[in-house]
C-alpha cells in the first residue's frame, strides 16, 4: 500500500478538518514538527537501542545544550508533574518506588503550591500530585500570593515547592520564580517548575529550580513528549520513576530522539514567527472583521508575558443575536471546525492565536464568522 495523503487520512477515518486559531491545544493534537524531526522520529521507529542508555545519552546531550546539570525525555509534561513529585517523595527508597501508594512508610509528601496555581490544565494539577504519591498544601489566596504565605506553610512534611509558570494561572499579586527559588534554598526544599507551554529552556533553571518540566509538542514543536530538565540528583530520581509509577508514562525511542532533535533546532535555528509577524499577518484579518456589523477586532499581547499575538474578537449580542460561547459552538460545525481560545467566552470574546493558522485558513474563519452572523 503507497503513503497516505491527508485527503485519505481525512477521508478514510471520516474525520473533520481543523483549523487551530487556540495556540498549541492538547485537545487538537498541539503542535505540527519540522520535517527534521519527523525524519528522525521516523529513523528511531526503526532502529533498536537499550532504551535505559537511549534515556541517559540523549539527556545529557540535552543538559549540555541548555547548560544545565541533567535533563530527560518524557512522554508528557502532566507525567512530569506527576514523576517529579514521586522523584522527591522516594528518592532512593526502593521500597516506596514499588509501593508509594500502599505503603505506610512515613515519608515527607506535602507538595506546596499557590493556590492561584491550583489549577485545571484539562485535567487538575492535584491530580498530578495525587498520582505521583503527594498531598496538595494550598498557600495563600485565589487572588494572592506572598513569599510569606508559602514560608507559613512549610514544616517536617514538606516535600517540596510547586509552581505553575502558565497562563491558566492567576497573573496578580503572586510570588515570582525567583522569588519561590529564594525561599526552597533558604529552607533546603526542592523546587520544581511546571513550565509546560513557556519559552525559555533555561530561565526557570537559572532562578534556581531544581526540576523544570516542559510540554515536548508545544513551543519546542516536538512530538508527543515532554521534557525535564534540573539538578543531576533530582533528574535521576526522575527517570528511576520508569520503575515504579513512571511505567505506564513511558516514552518510545521516536519520542525520545524527535524531542531531542527538536530541542537542538530550537536552540540553534530560532523558529516561528515573532509577535510583530503574527501582528503583520493578523493585520488584513483584523479589519475584515471590524468592517462587520456588531463584530470588533483588536491585537492583544499574551497574558503571560511571552512574544505572542493574538486576535481578540468580541461579539456584540444585541447586533448579531448570538454570544461567544454560541458562537465557538457554530465555529466548531460543518466540514472544517475552527477552534478558538475559549477563555474570555463569558466577557463575549475570543482569541485566535494565529501561530498555527495561515493567511488563507484565516480567511477561511472571516468568511465563516460573516457567514454564520448573516444568517
Amino acid at each position: 500500500m503507497g503513503s497516505m495523503t491527508n485527503d485519505d487520512v481525512y477521508s478514510k477515518y471520516n474525520l473533520k478538518k481543523v483549523i487551530n486559531a487556540s495556540g498549541r491545544m492538547t485537545i487538537l493534537g498541539v503542535s505540527t514538527p519540522r520535517p527534521q524531526v519527523t525524519e528522525t522520529v521516523a529513523h528511531g521507529l526503526n532502529e533498536y537501542f537499550e532504551m535505559k542508555d537511549l534515556v541517559d545519552k540523549t539527556g545529557q546531550y540535552i543538559a549540555k545544550l541548555l547548560n544545565a546539570e541533567n535533563a530527560a525525555v518524557i512522554s508528557c509534561a502532566s507525567a512530569g508533574i506527576v514523576q517529579s513529585v514521586a522523584a522527591f517523595i522516594v528518592k532512593d527508597d526502593k521500597e516506596l518506588l514499588y509501593d508509594l501508594h500502599s505503603s505506610d512508610k512515613y515519608v515527607p509528601r506535602e507538595i506546596i503550591l499557590p493556590k492561584g496555581h491550583n489549577v485545571n490544565f484539562g485535567a487538575p494539577v492535584g491530580t498530578m500530585v495525587s498520582l505521583g504519591g503527594g498531598v496538595v498544601v494550598e498557600a495563600g489566596y485565589a487572588n494572592e500570593c506572598k513569599p510569606e504565605h508559602i514560608e507559613a506553610m512549610i514544616n517536617a512534611d514538606t516535600a517540596a515547592i510547586l509552581y505553575v509558570k502558565s497562563h491558566h494561572c492567576v497573573q496578580k499579586s503572586i510570588l515570582s520564580v525567583s522569588e519561590t527559588a529564594a525561599i526552597a534554598k533558604k529552607h533546603g526544599i526542592p523546587l520544581i517548575v511546571d513550565a509546560a507551554a513557556e519559552e525559555d529552556l533555561q530561565a526557570y533553571y537559572n532562578m534556581g529550580a531544581d526540576i523544570v518540566i516542559y510540554s515536548g509538542a508545544k513551543a519546542i514543536e516536538g512530538p508527543t513528549s515532554g521534557l525535564v530538565v534540573g539538578r543531576h540528583q533530582a533528574i535521576e530520581w526522575v527517570k528511576q520513576q520508569s520503575n515504579g509509577i513512571g511505567r505506564p508514562m513511558k516514552v518510545g525511542k521516536e519520542g525520545i530522539l524527535g524531542l531531542t532533535k527538536a530541542i537542538e533546532l530550537y536552540m540553534t535555528e530560532p523558529a516561528g514567527e515573532t509577535g510583530q509577524q503574527m501582528v503583520d499577518k493578523m493585520t488584513p484579518f483584523i479589519n475584515q472583521l471590524n468592517a462587520l456589523n456588531g463584530i470588533s477586532a483588536k491585537v492583544v499581547w499574551d497574558g503571560a508575558g511571552r512574544d505572542i499575538a493574538r486576535a481578540e474578537i468580541s461579539f456584540d449580542e444585541k447586533v448579531i443575536g448570538k454570544n461567544a460561547v454560541e458562537m465557538i459552538k457554530l465555529m466548531k460545525q460543518g466540514d472544517t471546525a475552527v477552534y478558538f481560545r475559549e477563555y474570555k467566552a463569558n466577557e463575549g470574546k475570543v482569541d485566535a492565536d494565529v501561530r498555527s493558522v495561515s493567511a488563507a485558513q484565516l480567511d477561511v474563519i472571516y468568511h465563516k464568522i460573516k457567514a454564520i452572523i448573516e444568517v
